[in-house]
């Protein structure tokens, strides 16, 4: 999702260099949108390690 949130980024500023404002601001936007979900994805998926390995331990003790 990193790759994607990046590749927008770079879609965006061409089309700004090449003056598009608008299809740019649409770019940055979706942009945007793929960075928060991406970090919240990895939030989740932190507490969620982190959780599975605390039971693993307790498994094996």
């Amino acid at each position: 999702m990193i790759r994607l949130a990046i590749l927008c980024l770079l879609i965006a500023g061409a089309a700004a260099l090449l003056g598009f404002g608008g299809v740019a601001g649409t770019f940055v936007g979706i942009a945007k949108i793929l960075f928060f979900v991406a970090l919240a994805l990895f939030a989740i998926f932190l507490v969620l390690g982190l959780l599975a390995g605390r039971r693993v331990s307790k498994a094996l003790d």
